[in-house]
């Protein structure tokens, strides 16, 4: 058995807030995945566990390690294959049973890791039975112990195709009617591949004209890096959707649970507008109804869902944290800056699909571009993340804090970083949980501001100490 990545430090490494994630094969290997599902079943109890998995080349071995590992402990195991993530959630909550997805989601080819979650997409993680898992791994490795009790009769392993009826869910939730629109989807070589066909096939050619690009699965991501965050996995779409005339395009990350959108135009549209958006229809169904949002969306969120008299709750960056408070409030909604978008009859979990059906069943229930159905959403400028390499973290936080609490008219809260509000711009710093770096989103009521703020925050931050 590898001592390397069953060594405690390496497991202290990978194993993060939501998820385990790391390179292959020297964090994460066969090995790790075939103790890490007995583990998984010893500490949730599962009796049966659903186990999917991307493109990347590692992760069919993985999955097949992982399955063996919790069959042994005890569970039935349902092999659902290659899948997106938001398929696998649809797959435990569906099914009901806890589950798996072997993926590293956005992170270039060397990486892959393990998104799990108990029966109804319950999502594990650190506070939820992840570090448990962890730490029985570890005691395997350091002193042999035994994680499966004597006597225990190995589960059955099965395959069970999902994806036709994932495809029926999401359109039951959001159907597209109305006019005929032309939709560029761009995969990155990642799940929506697989997914987006089966979906738009069930749409009809009648109502969408599809344009795929890069639908073919291959995890090494020859085209680009399947991360639409960034500007420049964005321009191939955004040359396409204005060459060919669609009326919007769509991002998917590599596991296709984040989708952007890209408007006639070309121009990105900000996940907090998408926010917006979703919200609206939510509520037009739900009146009354919690949405969640997480500090940094834009402020232009909780106001529209004020007017819609909707209750807005602010919450901390991270699906856990999303998806816990969700369940303590009964949101109907939820929205992250990331791109994901988690809904309550989807098991409180987050679909970039579901995102995407969206925006295309209001876009085709309209007369008008997407950028003039967008109008109304699209409220403050906004910086977008910035990233700034910082060994010292606290000092900088300690420096902001200390230049602005106190100030007329300004309110500081740490909920998650740190939070400067003002009545014509806020700003949010917030530590990376695995790299020396600082992420600063900041809004303001014009251009301008938000422009004055952004560069008077950055100063501070990567001023010499």
């Amino acid at each position: 058995m590898s001592s390397d990545t069953l060594d405690p430090a390496n497991l202290e490494a990978i194993f993060k807030a939501y998820d385990v994630r790391g390179t292959v094969p020297d964090q994460l290997d066969d090995d790790l995945a075939r103790v890490t599902g007995a583990a998984f079943v010893q500490v949730t109890g599962a009796p049966t566990v659903v186990v999917g998995h991307d493109m990347r080349p590692s992760s069919p071995g993985m999955a097949e390690a992982f399955a063996q590992g919790a069959a042994g402990a005890g569970a039935d195991v349902v092999m659902v294959g290659l899948a997106s993530t938001d398929q696998l959630y649809f797959a435990s909550g569906h099914l009901g049973h806890a589950g798996v997805m072997f993926t590293a989601s956005h992170n270039p080819a060397q990486y892959n890791g393990m998104k799990m979650c108990r029966a109804g997409a319950q999502p594990v993680g650190r506070e939820s039975g992840l570090l448990e898992i962890r730490d029985l791994v570890a005691l395997r490795a350091t002193t042999g112990a035994q994680l499966v009790p004597d006597g225990t009769t190995p589960g059955t392993v099965i395959e069970q195709d999902v994806l036709g009826a994932y495809a029926d869910h999401l359109l039951s939730l959001a159907p597209v009617r109305g006019r005929r629109l032309k939709v560029v989807v761009d995969a990155g070589n990642g799940m929506a591949g697989l997914t987006a066909p089966e979906v738009f096939d069930r749409i009809g050619s009648d109502q969408v004209e599809l344009v795929p690009m890069y639908f073919e699965l291959d995890g090494t991501f020859p085209h680009h890096e399947a991360n639409p965050i960034e500007p420049e996995n964005l321009a191939d779409l955004q040359r396409e959707v204005v060459r060919s005339g669609a009326d919007l395009g769509l991002a998917f990350d590599g596991d296709a649970d984040r989708c952007f959108l890209v408007d006639e135009q070309g121009r990105a549209v900000s996940p907090s507008t998408l926010t917006a958006l979703i919200a609206a229809r939510e509520l037009a169904k739900h009146p009354g109804a919690t949405v969640i949002h997480n500090l940094i969306t834009s402020r232009g969120v909780p106001e529209l869902v004020r007017e819609l008299g909707g209750k807005p709750v602010r919450t901390r960056v991270g699906h856990s944290f999303i998806k816990a408070t969700m369940a303590e409030t009964d949101a109907v909604f939820g929205g992250e800056h990331s791109g994901h978008f988690y809904f309550r009859d989807f098991w409180r979990a987050d679909s970039g699909m579901l995102a995407a059906l969206h925006a295309m069943a209001a876009l085709a229930e309209s007369s008008g571009t997407l950028s003039q159905l967008l109008a109304d959403y699209e409220r403050y400028p906004a910086s977008g993340e910035i990233n700034s390499t910082v060994e010292d973290q606290a000092a900088v936080l300690d420096a902001l804090r200390a230049q602005y609490a106190g100030r007329d008219g300004v309110e500081v809260d740490e909920l998650d970083g740190l939070t400067v509000t003002h009545a014509d711009w806020w700003f949010n710093v917030r530590a990376s949980n695995t790299e020396p770096l600082l992420r600063l989103n900041a809004e303001g009521k014009d251009e301008a501001t938000m422009t004055e703020i952004r560069d008077a925050v950055l100063a501070t931050i990567r001023s010499p100490r």
